[in-house]
């Protein structure tokens, strides 16, 4: 850890809504363990309202702000607002950091990365002899990070959308990779990963679910659920139900998070005192 600055660092997180927001508590206590002085601001922005985003980014380009996090709806929204994207960035297409360098807006993406992390911490595939399979549900911000993520450490996926449209634009734009797209209509599901990458199931929808009651799942299959707040989503309960390995995506929260301070900073928070400071609190 390096040694603590003066320096006020002022950071923050834009999306819509934002009422339930873990990513306060997790900075609070990331400045804190590194012992830097500043605050993390939510700033709830409607999808339509395109001039309070515009004056948001204002903002950190006049170094008011110093960092920001991007969640649903603006991850692909702020891509043309941007004067320059990380590769990582451009290649998953969806934007979650975003920070000022030599006086250029810079839209990175540490989904994908804190997606990986947390998913290699909690789910030990290294002794799959076959290439292993996923399936993704969902199509947008963050499905595009998980996207990204699997298909570049060698898993087989497929995307499973409500919008069969809005899949097949996000199989286009990875050229590199061979995608298969399905509906959510699926009985009996044989994968060997799957990841929810919808908002359904989060607070207060805690009833709904991205796959029909009907539906079963392989024993072998590990279910991964980025929605973590309630801490037991209705998809995790119904894994756990049938025996599966199960687990929701506040490890990925803390990796995301914890990588962007680092970006925004250039101090490294202890992860296990970042998830301490939530993990009572939902």
């Amino acid at each position: 850890m390096q040694r603590p600055s003066t320096f006020d660092f002022r950071l923050g997180l834009v999306g819509y809504p934002l009422s339930h927001s873990l990513s306060p508590k997790i900075h609070a206590a990331a400045l804190d363990a590194c012992g830097l002085q500043g605050d993390y601001s939510l700033f709830p922005i409607h999808p339509e309202d395109k001039q309070a985003l515009k004056d948001l980014l204002t903002r950190v380009r006049a170094g008011d702000l110093h960092g920001l996090n991007v969640t649903i709806p603006h991850k692909q929204n702020v891509i043309g607002l941007m004067d320059e994207l990380t590769p990582t960035a451009e290649a998953i297409g969806a934007v979650n950091t975003i920070y000022l360098r030599n006086n250029k807006l810079i839209g990175d993406n540490t989904d994908a990365q804190g997606f990986l992390t947390d998913m290699k911490r909690v789910f030990d595939y290294s002794s799959f002899i076959l290439e292993p399979s996923s399936l993704v549900l969902g199509a947008g911000g963050s499905a595009r990070a998980v996207v990204y993520a699997l298909a570049n450490d060698g898993w087989n996926v497929t995307l499973a959308a409500r919008r069969l449209e809005q899949a097949q634009q996000l199989a286009n734009s990875f050229t590199n990779h061979e995608l298969r797209i399905t509906t959510f209509n699926l009985q009996y599901l044989t994968f060997d990963l799957i990841v929810n990458a919808t908002p359904l199931g989060m607070t207060p929808s805690i009833e709904s679910s991205p796959l029909p009651e009907n539906t079963v799942l392989s024993k072998s299959t590990f279910v991964y659920d980025l929605v973590y707040n309630p801490r037991e989503t209705k998809l995790i309960k119904s894994a756990r139900a049938q025996g599966l390995n199960a687990t929701t995506g506040l490890g990925m929260l803390i990796e995301q998070a914890a990588l962007s301070f680092e970006i925004w900073t250039g101090y490294t928070p202890p992860r296990d005192q970042l998830l301490r400071s939530v993990e009572t609190d939902h």
